[in-house]
């Protein structure tokens, strides 16, 4: 029996999403070896239109993560190095007294880009981590009263060093839960850190890594993972999750409605790179840690017994009954 063309052209976008992140994600493993992983997280932030943290300790790869998911992309690229004496007005922008024209004039910070990467976040004062609020949830830049608009695709990759590391300041919580999801670096393999010494050593791969999709592209795949079907059954369990975590004892912060969005979105765009066009539990349980984690503060009692937030999503995640979806 032939296929609907509706069928059919849902097919074929979902075709093209597989094919065109799996040349992205190629491109990004021709420079960050042994974390396929991590760059698949990186591809499911990007498809559900999130934000994406990178937190680790210094040398493990996440400013290059960074900049290969930029460089894979053609579009509008910007890099903010974060400092303590970086202010709000040069990342979002400054207006600027014209002599010619007698009138002020907006000069635009850097976060007017698709994809804005900022080094080590929280090396930056509160105050300045705090000029990315609006930017990142209403894609849009308030400046003496006036609002600009930010291009679409918008998405910032920001990097941030450990919190017991010198000279950083922990995220507030507003700032972390416009984070879609935290992911960790960690050491590679023995066998990548050796072919690592090969490929780097000789020469750097960033500059030898050419765009392998466009801006267009980008907003047809975020459109093929908006229209993803998700069930009522998994809407629901995606709630019991998040609402678990507001009444687990072992945390004294748990998730924001916000999380709840976050997660089905990622699990919308995880079931698309799996090439799949509706999204099953098993998405929601892959997601849940780095989705949810770095917006859980635990209780005294959790802290000591050392019990972290990935520990504690992990059990909820087992707890929590999963719906049949038959």
């Amino acid at each position: 029996m032939a296929a609907t063309p509706d069928v059919t052209d849902a097919e074929t976008r979902l075709e093209d999403l597989v094919d065109t992140a799996r040349r992205i994600r190629d491109a990004i493993e021709s420079v960050i070896e042994g974390k396929s992983d991590v760059v698949r997280l990186t591809l499911t932030v990007l498809l559900a239109e999130g934000h994406l943290l990178i937190e680790d300790v210094p040398g493990v790869g996440k400013t290059m993560l960074a900049k290969a998911l930029a460089r894979s992309i053609d579009c509008p690229v910007k890099r903010v190095q974060f400092t303590p004496d970086l202010l709000p007005s040069d990342i979002t922008g400054v207006s600027a007294y014209n002599q010619q024209s007698r009138e002020f004039e907006f000069k635009p910070g850097p976060v007017f880009a698709n994809i804005v990467v900022g080094d080590e976040i929280n090396r930056a004062s509160p105050k300045t981590q705090s000029a990315l609020l609006e930017c990142m949830e209403e894609h849009q830049v308030t400046v003496d009263g006036v609002t600009y608009r930010l291009e679409s695709p918008f998405m910032v990759i920001a990097t941030q060093n450990p919190i017991e590391m010198e000279g950083t300041y922990p995220l507030p919580e507003a700032q972390r839960d416009r984070f879609t999801a935290r992911i960790a670096m960690g050491y590679p393999e023995a066998a990548a850190e050796l072919e690592m010494l090969d490929v780097h050593g000789a020469s750097q791969p960033l500059d030898k890594l050419d765009p392998v999709a466009t801006t267009a592209q980008v907003h047809a795949l975020i459109s093929a993972v908006r229209a993803v079907y998700v069930s009522q059954p998994v809407k629901r369990y995606a709630v019991d999750l998040v609402a678990a975590t507001r009444s687990s004892p072992d945390l004294r912060l748990g998730a924001s409605p916000r999380a709840t969005l976050h997660l089905v979105r990622c699990a919308r765009a995880h079931a698309a790179l799996s090439g799949r066009d509706y999204v099953i539990p098993d998405d929601l349980q892959d997601l849940a840690v780095p989705v949810l984690a770095h917006r859980l503060l635990p209780s005294m009692e959790a802290q000591g017994q050392r019990r972290h937030p990935e520990q504690v999503i992990t059990e909820l995640v087992r707890r929590v009954p999963v719906p049949d979806t038959r």
